[in-house]
C-alpha cells in the first residue's frame, strides 16, 4: 500500500478548520472533506459557509457553524457545537483572521481594528487549541493542529496590528507543541506567502519578486496542510513552520508607508 494512499482514518479522525469560508481555510477544510474526514466549516459568513460546503465532494461529512471569533463566548459555543457534532475533535486548523487594509498603517490604526486582529487570530486560537486539547488529554486521544501564521511574523508589514498578532502566533505554536507534545497532539505552523486569496489583492507586478514567478493560490497551501495534519505522514513533527510561499521570502520588497 502506498504510504500516501490513506493519510487520514475517517473512522476515528475528524476536524474543525475556522476561515472555512473562504481562502486557505476553505481549501483545506475541502481537502479533508475530500479524505473523508467529517470537518466542521467555521466562518464569520453563513453565506461563505454554504457556498464552501456546496462546492465540497461529500458535502454530508461537512458540518456548518457561522460566528465571530472576536469573542470567546463564540469560540465556547464553537467548541460546543464541534464535539456535540463530532464527538473528540482529532485536527484543528486555524485560518481565520479579520481582512486587513493597507489603509490601517501604524498611525491610523484605530483600537477596534486592532483588538479584533488579535482577538480572532491570537486569543481565539488559544482559547480553541486549548479547549480542543483538553478533550483529547482526558480521552487519551493524539490530534493534530495547524495555525495559518505569515511571513510577517518576522517581517515588518506596514501593518503593525497584523504582523504584530500572527507573530504572538508563531510563538504561542511554539508553546503548545512542547507542552503538549506529551500528550501526542502535534503544533506546528503553515507560513504562507502571497496568496490570492481571503480578501488579500496582490499587485500582480508583485510576482517579479517571486521565484517561481506567479502569485499563490489557496489550493498551493492544500497539499501542504494536510500532509503536516496526518499523523501517518508527520508523525515526528511538532513545533515547525512551513512556509509556502513560492520563493517570495528570499527577499523583503516593502518599502516604507508614506505617511499622510
Amino acid at each position: 500500500m502506498s504510504l500516501f494512499s490513506t493519510p487520514f482514518d475517517p473512522t476515528r479522525d475528524t476536524a474543525l478548520v475556522t476561515g472555512a469560508g473562504n481562502g486557505i481555510g476553505r481549501a483545506i477544510a475541502l481537502g479533508l472533506v475530500g479524505e473523508g474526514i467529517r470537518t466542521v466549516f467555521a466562518d464569520v459568513s453563513a453565506e461563505r459557509v454554504r457556498a464552501a460546503i456546496d462546492a465540497s465532494e461529500r458535502p454530508g461529512l461537512a458540518v456548518p457553524w457561522v460566528g465571530n471569533l472576536a469573542s470567546l463566548d463564540a469560540c465556547d459555543e464553537l467548541l460546543t457545537s464541534a464535539h456535540s457534532a463530532l464527538g473528540e475533535v482529532t485536527h484543528f486548523v486555524h485560518s481565520a483572521s479579520p481582512p486587513r487594509r493597507e489603509a490601517d498603517h501604524l498611525l491610523a490604526v484605530d483600537r477596534n481594528i486592532w483588538q479584533e486582529m488579535h482577538a480572532v487570530n491570537l486569543d481565539a486560537g488559544f482559547h480553541l487549541a486549548r479547549g480542543l486539547a483538553k478533550r483529547l488529554i482526558a480521552a487519551k486521544r493524539p490530534g493534530s493542529f495547524l495555525f495559518l501564521t505569515s511571513l510577517h511574523a518576522g517581517t515588518p508589514r506596514n501593518l503593525a496590528h497584523y504582523s504584530t498578532a500572527k507573530a504572538a502566533m508563531a510563538m504561542l505554536v511554539k508553546e503548545l507543541a512542547k507542552t503538549l507534545g506529551r500528550y501526542d497532539i502535534r503544533v506546528n505552523a503553515l507560513v504562507p506567502g502571497a496568496i490570492a486569496a481571503g480578501g488579500f489583492v496582490a499587485d500582480p507586478a508583485l510576482a517579479r519578486h517571486i521565484p517561481l514567478g506567479r502569485l499563490g493560490e489557496a489550493g498551493d497551501l492544500a497539499p501542504m496542510a494536510l500532509t503536516v495534519l496526518s499523523n501517518k505522514l508527520s508523525a515526528y513533527v511538532t513545533g515547525a513552520a512551513f512556509v509556502v510561499d513560492g520563493g517570495l521570502s528570499l527577499t523583503n520588497w516593502f518599502e516604507a508607508p508614506v505617511l499622510d
